[in-house]
């Protein structure tokens, strides 16, 4: 299939373009300028220029395309992301941007249209299962998650099938794990939320291994990551990853400066991915968390 990846030299886009060019399709990525084209072009991946909010260019881009993958996302690290001007751009590209690729895709006579999307939007369930029926618990934070979901139903037709992947938290080789991590060789918090409250995580390879999935998934919504872990076995792992004594959580009264942007990261959310591996066939490679999720990071996860 020739399938056209948008985000491709992100985290998510990346590990998609390597599972997908395992498996022998043709790959085209979005080069809004020469250094994104280069970018592209080192990958193995087609440029075609465009511009994520420029329909038109998206439509000759998607020519002749027979899925599209939208991985595009643009997440703050660190402390700037309490700022809330810093999630302008990522809320716009999940809002705007991808009501701009599902018609650009339509237009083009894409047949597929894969979505990433989060599975914190869920609600806070306890210690109850979650799965794709459990309800979500809609913020302005989640807003713009929640618009890139529908403008993927809304391309579903007869003809054409949206699948939308909800992806737990990633751990693995990008800026956030790398960032947590030098937090944790200096001694600062890195959990949120109770110590005793799950989570859901994705390592980035199963990032890529579903987006592969999902080009003959049946139309829906599905969560994608490992087994549900606690909080408190996240920081401990965290901890003897980075060689520090010990993990901690961050204190409520600066959890609560966050505001509506660090609330549904602390939600319990005990979620299950076994509806997208009955309907596709699809195993993570990584099923449970560990320590050992961080070792492509290799000596720098220890400081050394």
């Amino acid at each position: 299939m020739r399938v056209f990846v948008t985000g491709a030299t992100g985290v998510m886009g990346r590990a998609a373009v390597s599972a997908l060019h395992s498996a022998g399709h043709d790959l085209v990525g979005l080069a809004r300028d020469a250094d994104r084209a280069t970018a592209l072009t080192d990958m193995d991946v087609r440029p075609a220029p465009g511009n994520l909010f420029d329909r038109d260019s998206l439509v000759a881009a998607f020519w002749d395309c027979d899925a599209v993958c939208n991985m595009a996302t643009h997440v703050p690290v660190g402390s700037p992301s309490l700022r809330p001007r810093a999630w302008r751009l990522n809320d716009r590209i999940r809002s705007e941007g991808s009501r701009v690729v599902a018609e650009a895709a339509r237009l083009a006579g894409v047949r597929r249209l894969v979505q990433e999307s989060v599975s914190f939007v869920y609600a806070d369930g306890g210690e109850e299962w979650i799965d794709e029926d459990s309800p979500v618990a809609v913020t302005r934070a989640a807003e713009p998650v929640v618009l890139a979901e529908t403008h993927t139903e809304n391309f579903v037709s007869p003809t054409r099938d949206g699948v939308v992947l909800r992806f737990g938290h990633i751990v693995g080789d990008d800026g956030l794990t790398r960032w947590r991590l030098a937090r944790a060789r200096s001694g600062h918090a890195v959990g949120m939320g109770r110590p005793d409250s799950w989570t859901h995580l994705v390592h980035p390879d199963d990032v890529g291994s579903s987006v592969l999935a999902a080009l003959s998934a049946p139309s829906g919504t599905y969560n994608v990551g490992s087994e549900p872990v606690r909080r408190a076995d996240v920081v401990a792992a965290f901890a003897e990853a980075a060689g520090a004594d010990g993990g901690t959580f961050y204190r409520r009264s600066v959890l609560r400066l966050g505001g509506e942007r660090l609330e549904w990261l602390m939600r319990s959310q005990r979620v299950s991915s076994q509806r997208f591996a009955r309907r596709t066939g699809w195993k993570a490679c990584e099923e449970t968390f560990g320590v050992h999720w961080f070792e492509p990071l290799g000596a720098g996860a220890r400081g050394a």
